[in-house]
């Protein structure tokens, strides 16, 4: 690559860095103005969990007003994903070949889906569960208070844990398609994919067998999703740059 070359590929990279810090700063603009109902959605899951008389503290000054933006912040990205994804797209697709400028962009569509997707399924169904789970097993004489720091940790922690965890058919068949792994291969490991998956929901959730049954099913159908679809991929044979 000549100096000219990687010149230009550094400020076509900077060029997309720019636009997406400045599409997050817009999006956040915006959720900055609704933080404080973000974040009352957010903590609504507790909120129906917590016993007569329990409540979200603040144990910092400052706190109350930091964490809703903090919140604002984070959901301006998650939001942002599929203008940054189509950024990164914009930029490496030069550099790929045909066949996997086909096959890259329904990854990056259904990687974006699929996180949303573990997102929408951590706040729907396994926060109530765990909550539940974990306010009712508060010792007698205990008063739930909840710093609301804490509480947004804890729950960005579950949101990321199952957005990733629900990318699993991406990287099977990333992992198939790339000849890293087969299908067949694959399969023949299956009953190690499903311990392994209720190894991760006990490590990624909290302490209770629901919660951790709740992320191991779904990242066994989808593992199981995930061969199926890369059942329909082979590895390319090699290309020659005239085909790009």
């Amino acid at each position: 690559m000549s100096q000219n070359s990687l010149l230009e590929h550094l400020l076509e990279l900077r060029r997309r860095i720019l636009r997406s810090v400045l599409a997050v700063v817009l999006i956040f603009a915006l959720t900055a103005w609704f933080a404080d109902e973000l974040y009352r959605y957010v903590a609504e899951p507790l909120l129906a969990s917590l016993p007569a008389g329990g409540s979200l503290i603040a144990t910092d000054v400052a706190t109350p007003f930091l964490t809703p933006f903090k919140l604002a912040l984070v959901a301006a990205i998650v939001i942002a994903v599929p203008y940054l994804l189509w950024q990164l797209w914009g930029f490496l697709a030069p550099g790929l070949y045909r066949h996997e400028r086909r096959l890259v962009i329904p990854l990056l569509v259904s990687s974006t889906l699929l996180f949303y997707l573990g997102i929408g399924f951590a706040y729907v169904l396994v926060l109530p569960v765990a909550l539940a789970f974990l306010t009712g097993t508060a010792p007698l004489g205990v008063t739930i208070a909840t710093d609301i720091a804490s509480y947004l940790d804890f729950v960005l922690t579950m949101f990321i844990a199952f957005g990733i965890a629900f990318e699993t058919p991406v990287a099977i068949i990333l992992l198939c398609w790339s000849g890293v792994a087969s299908v067949e291969g694959l399969r023949q490991k299956r009953a190690y994919v499903i311990v392994g998956a209720f190894v991760v929901g006990m490590i990624l959730t909290p302490p209770d067998v629901l919660s951790q049954i709740l992320l191991a099913i779904p990242m066994w159908l989808l593992f199981e999703l995930g061969l199926v679809i890369a059942g329909l991929y082979q590895k390319p044979s090699t290309e020659t740059p005239s085909t790009r």
